[in-house]
C-alpha cells in the first residue's frame, strides 16, 4: 500500500507561487493575494484568496489557475478555492522580496 505524503502549507504556496496576474508579472503569493491554506488528513484543500481590487477583469480566470495547479499536485484531494474580500488586499501585502525589486526598478 502506497503512503500517500501528507501535504503542507509551504508545497501548496509554492504550486501557487507559479499562479501569476496576467496583467501584474507576479505571483499570486508574492503579491499577497492568499490568505489561508488549510489540508487536512486527507490532503482536501481550502484556500482563502483575494483581489487587488473587487473590479478585477482577470478574477475568475485566476482564480481557476489557483485551482488547477493545485489539483495537479502529488497526493491532492478535494480542491476548494474561495474568494474573500475582508480583509481588503492594500499594498502593503506583497512580500518583502517584490516590494525591494519594485523599488529597484523605480529608482
Amino acid at each position: 500500500m502506497n503512503e500517500v505524503k501528507k501535504l503542507t502549507e509551504g508545497d501548496v504556496l509554492k504550486a501557487l507561487s507559479e499562479v501569476y496576474d496576467p496583467e501584474i508579472p507576479i505571483n499570486i503569493v508574492d503579491l499577497g493575494l492568499i490568505y489561508k491554506v488549510d489540508i487536512n488528513d486527507n490532503n482536501d484543500v481550502d484556500v482563502d484568496m483575494t483581489f487587488t481590487t473587487m473590479a478585477c477583469p482577470m478574477y475568475m480566470y485566476i482564480k481557476e489557475q489557483a485551482r488547477e495547479r493545485i489539483e495537479k499536485m502529488e497526493g491532492i484531494g478535494k480542491v476548494n478555492v474561495n474568494l474573500v474580500w475582508e480583509p481588503k488586499w492594500t499594498p502593503e501585502m506583497i512580500s518583502k522580496e517584490i516590494k525591494e525589486k519594485l523599488s529597484k526598478q523605480e529608482g
